[in-house]
């Protein structure tokens, strides 16, 4: 087995519409991530992808379609479809066989081409029992959003807060798409998506090319000053009907307990310093804040309340902006890293943290009311 990994560049595009095709888009993200790290696609030794083929890209069979433009043409490659931070624990994984001393991980995803994200994920539901009664992604988080207030006495207001908070935050991100300085009860007058969520909880769809660069150790130091460091990766699959599972006891408490200890974390309240979470509606961001053991059940709320999770705060969420800012559907969980490995090297531009970065968390989810989690660990 080969040593530590690291990230040693990384590279996004902008999330608004873009008039430029795929094809050059990919590129262009591909080239800057390599030349950063100063090399060409000739010395990468691996790529790994993750797009989607039909429903958020289009494209038949997508890898050969876009392989040549991102680097992977002739070289042993591979493609994953869904949760793209899986793409990146394929990615590290390869490099710890000990086969290959660096990889290009890329994710892929034009939205402005694509149909409207829920009536992608109506795909998602069982064809004979479920999609006749027009069950998306959107309307599972209301589902959802709904039994979390019950539950736990969480208010609209609250929820809604988290939207405010991280489109004013994407206000300092030039690579977001949706931002604005917006009150919560701009947020609640939003219209009406399925009741209770509002147009700004949840989040736009956007484009995103994005590319990260990985390297064994040694190789590492050779290409970078500033490596960024492979902790620990969690991820776990919940049942696939809606029906069967307690939404507000997911997968993601297992998936973040495999990361933690694979990165020595015992008390992530403490030992994150900064969280990107995956957030497509607003109230999730407090269920996963809970489920990552930054507060108490039901107690998101109140944790968001306290400041602790804005910029300036003893544990930032999302200073990006979030999902709720920018939507690459496909690309969305790896943004997360990316935008975590910018604010461990303090390259994150306005939206730097005030604080120290040590350890970062990225998370991403896939599937309805998060059926699927995954979660890395980062450090300096």
């Amino acid at each position: 087995m080969g040593d530590r990994v690291a990230i040693v560049s990384v590279a996004q595009s902008p999330g608004a519409e873009s008039k430029d095709n795929f094809y050059d888009q990919a590129y262009r993200a591909a080239r800057e991530c390599l030349d950063k790290a100063g090399l060409g696609r000739e010395d990468v030794d691996t790529v790994v992808s993750a797009s989607s083929d039909i429903f958020h890209g289009g494209i038949s069979c997508a890898n050969a379609y876009y392989w040549d433009t991102t680097g992977a043409f002739l070289k042993n490659a591979s493609r994953q479809d869904g949760e793209s931070l899986f793409a990146f624990m394929y990615a590290v994984m390869r490099i710890m066989t000990g086969q290959y001393e660096t990889a290009l991980v890329i994710s892929l995803c034009k939205g402005s081409e694509n149909p409207p994200n829920d009536a992608c994920t109506l795909m998602f539901a069982d064809p004979f029992y479920q999609r006749d009664v027009g069950l998306t992604e959107t309307v599972a988080a209301a589902l959802q959003m709904n039994l979390y207030m019950e539950r736990y006495g969480v208010t609209r207001e609250q929820c809604a807060a988290v939207a405010a908070k991280n489109l004013g935050n994407a206000l300092k991100n030039p690579y977001a798409h949706r931002k604005g300085k917006y009150t919560v009860s701009d947020i609640l007058r939003s219209p009406t998506l399925a009741d209770p969520l509002t147009e700004l909880q949840a989040a736009p769809k956007s484009e995103g090319m994005l590319a990260m660069l990985l390297a064994g150790e040694a190789k590492a130091r050779k290409l970078t000053d500033k490596p960024v460091w492979f902790k620990g990766y969690g991820s776990s699959l919940d049942t696939y009907t809606l029906g069967d599972r307690d939404l507000l006891r997911g997968e993601l408490t297992r998936a973040a307990k495999r990361a933690y200890d694979m990165a020595g974390i015992k008390n992530p309240k403490e030992g994150i310093d900064v969280a990107e979470i995956c957030e497509p509606y607003a109230f999730q961001e407090l269920l996963w804040s809970e489920d990552l053991g930054f507060c108490g059940a039901g107690e998101g709320g109140k944790f968001l309340e306290s400041g602790a999770t804005q910029i300036g705060g003893s544990l930032p969420i999302n200073p990006s902006g979030g999902v709720l800012a920018n939507n690459p559907y496909v690309s969305r969980g790896l943004q997360r890293l990316i935008e975590a490995t910018l604010q461990l090297r303090g390259e994150a531009g306005e939206h730097q943290v005030p604080k120290s970065v040590k350890t970062a968390l990225a998370h991403g989810t896939h599937g309805f009311a998060g059926q699927c989690h995954a979660v890395a660990i980062i450090g300096r």
